[in-house]
């Protein structure tokens, strides 16, 4: 049989239409599925942009910790002293796989920082990835 660029065309682009409405595993409507770990990067990325890069004075004292490679389940960051990365943490955000829940505790929920780290895990969790201050 000849080769017809006509037919090849078309293939190719029956191809890619078809690989286009694959996507992956768990997606919506073209939107990737929101995994914990997912919302866990994007909630981490935005503590260390919002709070350490950005030299927030509220923040100054406490260190970054990611955890987010967790076999349970439950990617997390901590807050710890500054200097002190094995110390006992003094805020722990915790998502969880299949669940747009992210849980926030530890000591530092009830000091006068405790509010703003509030408002910015909902206002990062609802999607927002701005800086508040």
């Amino acid at each position: 049989m000849p080769f017809h660029p006509g037919r090849a065309t078309v293939a190719l682009v029956f191809l890619a239409a078809l690989s286009a409405c694959a996507g992956r595993p768990g997606a919506t409507a073209g939107k990737a599925a929101d995994t914990g770990l997912d919302r866990m990067e994007r909630l981490t990325l935005n503590a260390n942009r919002c709070w350490f890069k950005s030299k927030d004075p509220a923040f100054s004292a406490y260190s970054l910790a990611p955890e987010l490679s967790s076999f349970s389940g439950r990617p997390r960051f901590l807050l710890v002293p500054k200097g002190k990365p094995e110390a006992r943490p003094l805020l722990v955000v915790e998502g969880r796989s299949g669940s747009a829940s992210v849980d926030t505790y530890g000591s530092l929920t009830g000091q006068p920082v405790g509010a703003r780290i509030a408002a910015d895990v909902a206002r990062w969790s609802a999607g927002d990835d701005g800086c508040s201050a």
